[in-house]
């Protein structure tokens, strides 16, 4: 073998001084476009070879589908692999493989050795105001029967489902609607799935807020909240308890084109429950359903706020307002130490919160003492 220029070519080091061969970076096969036309020619020459010239007889077919077959009959040259065709994409079948699916997902050979629970958390479909505690529009309902379709798809046969809600006029009606879509969708597509629900699941209840009435939904409290308010504007007498200002700066930021949820995310207010406890409940809901049902992939009818919530706290910043039945997807692994949270196309893999402990403000008193004040 020829030494390579500067060295010695016994292996040992160079002397000092000398001039040192750097790698060769270059790459010794021609870019795809010039590989295609060497093949294209290849399999010219090698037709011209086999028929020696003699065209075959003119039998009315075009010229490009006579040529189009010669080149589907010829196999491929130079033991590349045959292409396949993949959602209109020429590829090959171990591409394929790998990346058909826009999510992270584990290598083929791997996927049978890791137990996922997969969670659909969606958002309710149009409602018909939030002054109530109302169902759905028709738009809603369609929309939800559409998502509800849409999951179908990704079904297998044999796989078991459960739809779980938020305990809501407006969720619980989405989660009949998903129900229902997902049961056409398996007759349409011919599949057999268990779907069981829907339930209903209060650690998937919307953000909550403090009235005198207890603590309920922002919409269930909306009409003490507006009566309580016009007899303040009527009468003008004292001060409003202070449930009264936070919940009107929540409603007046909606009634004049805010971002309601926005506001409570980034304002601390004393009479709603606060984001960081919402998103400990939703996983502590999660985790509860992937432990009762290890098997079942989960599709959970809840509220845009804690959807929201959820997505900050695992992407870093706000994503935004989901859409109606836009969706927030879950996939916990085995052993629930970690996860994958994706949302509008992008994936954060995230460690699942154990239940306890939690720091100590969760518990403390509000008041602690201070040094120097009387008992």
């Amino acid at each position: 073998m020829a030494d390579r220029p500067g060295g010695t070519g016994n292996g040992a080091a160079p002397a000092p001084g000398a001039d040192v061969a750097l790698p060769r970076t270059e790459r010794p096969d021609p870019p795809l476009y010039l590989a295609r036309y060497l093949e294209r020619r290849a399999r010219e020459r090698h037709a011209e070879d086999r028929h020696a010239g003699a065209e075959p007889a003119d039998d009315g077919t075009p010229l490009y589908l006579r040529r189009f077959r010669a080149r589907r009959a010829e196999p491929p040259l130079g033991g590349r692999p045959e292409p396949v065709l993949v959602e209109g994409l020429s590829t090959t079948r171990a591409w394929a493989d790998s990346t058909c699916t826009k999510e992270i997902v584990p290598p083929p050979q791997a996927r049978g050795r890791v137990r996922v629970t997969d969670v659909h958390i969606v958002r309710h479909g149009e409602t018909q105001g939030y002054s109530v505690d109302g169902g759905l529009t028709p738009l809603g309902a369609w929309q939800a029967h559409r998502r509800g379709h849409d999951l179908s798809k990704g079904l297998a046969a044999g796989e078991r489902v459960v739809v779980v809600c938020a305990p809501t006029a407006r969720a619980r009606q989405t989660a009949e609607h998903l129900h229902r879509g997902i049961l056409d969708g398996l007759e349409l597509w011919g599949r057999e799935a268990r779907v069981d629900g829907p339930l209903p699941a209060e650690a998937f209840r919307n953000l909550q807020v403090w009235s005198p009435s207890g603590m309920r939904d922002p919409t269930q409290a909306f009409r003490e909240y507006h009566a309580v308010s016009e007899r303040y504007e009527r009468v003008a007498l004292g001060d409003r308890p202070l449930w009264l200002v936070e919940m009107d700066r929540f409603w007046r930021t909606q009634a004049g084109g805010g971002d309601p949820i926005h506001f409570w995310m980034t304002n601390p207010m004393l009479h709603f429950e606060p984001p960081a406890h919402v998103v400990l409940r939703f996983w502590s809901g999660l985790t509860a359903l992937a432990r009762a049902r290890p098997e079942a992939r989960v599709v959970c009818a809840t509220h845009s706020g804690p959807m929201r919530a959820f997505a900050a706290w695992a992407f870093g910043h706000d994503p935004g307002e989901p859409y109606n039945t836009e969706e927030v997807r879950v996939r916990l692994r085995a052993g629930l130490a970690d996860a994958t949270v994706t949302y509008r196309n992008r994936t954060q893999e995230v460690q699942v919160p154990p239940a306890r402990p939690w720091p100590s403000w969760w518990g403390d008193p509000p008041t602690p003492p201070v040094p120097g004040a009387p008992p």
